[in-house]
């Protein structure tokens, strides 16, 4: 059974986390070896991505930040105008071919139905846009794991993520593995994440916590399709107020 959504408040706090930031940093360094520069780029990020859009949005002409209406959503960036957005991931607030690049992490493993998901960024793709997926692998070790996000969810195998994207008209492009370290909190595990690393990405690169993919939107003959009528809807429920920004720290209590 596919667990759901990753709640927002945990998400943050893995990413404040030690163990959190060292996993930002390893997947920063996958992403940034695939990631070709796109000027003056239009950028979405889907699903819990603000760690990593901080990284790419200084060379975009516009950034946003889409989280999924089961997670929660926090606002980014911090001190200026939100770029956040609740969405469904099914049905993007977008115009068609207005996007130019979407990347999705903590995003792909939790899609209801992950055809209709990515039929749906294709959509919202400008022509020969790209998309870059970074989603658990399923030999790797960190997605047996709960105590971490990649740890949830649906994860893909190398094959299973090519297919999809081939069914769903992308052409899949360059790659990159991360995550080759032990999902553990201990310091001395944490020292040797760099040898962990260079290893892994040598000797046994198919083992590795994430895959991280980039593919480009493929044309095609359209056909004409009759248009469906949203069965989403969103609907209040309790939450706390005041839930800080993506990197503020919560302030101790005097």
């Amino acid at each position: 059974m596919l667990r759901m959504h990753t709640d927002i408040v945990d998400l943050r706090e893995f990413y404040h986390s030690e163990l959190g930031r060292m996993a930002e940093q390893s997947v920063t360094m996958a992403l940034s070896s695939v990631w070709a520069r796109l000027p003056e780029e239009r950028l979405v990020g889907l699903g819990y991505a603000v760690p990593y859009l901080e990284r790419f949005r200084k060379d975009t002409e516009r950034t946003f930040a889409f989280m999924p209406a089961g997670q929660g959503a926090v606002n980014w960036p911090v001190a200026e105008l939100s770029s956040t957005a609740l969405v469904f991931d099914e049905e993007l607030p977008l115009p068609d071919a207005s996007i130019d690049r979407v990347l999705m992490v903590h995003s792909l493993e939790f899609a209801e139905s992950p055809r209709e998901t990515m039929k749906e960024i294709w959509r919202v793709l400008a022509p020969g846009g790209r998309l870059v997926i970074v989603v658990p692998n399923r030999r790797g070790v960190w997605a047996r794991m709960e105590h971490t996000p990649f740890g949830s969810g649906r994860p893909y195998s190398r094959g299973q993520l090519t297919a999809l994207l081939r069914e769903t008209n992308f052409t899949p492009g360059a790659s990159a593995e991360a995550l080759f370290f032990p999902p553990s909190k201990l310091k001395m595990i944490l020292r040797l994440r760099r040898g962990f690393e260079r290893l892994g990405r040598s000797l046994w690169p198919v083992f590795s916590g994430v895959i991280v993919v980039e593919a480009q939107k493929r044309l095609y003959q359209g056909l004409p399709v009759a248009a469906r009528a949203s069965r989403r809807v969103f609907v209040p429920v309790l939450a706390p107020h005041g839930i800080p920004s993506t990197r503020e720290r919560p302030r101790a209590q005097s």
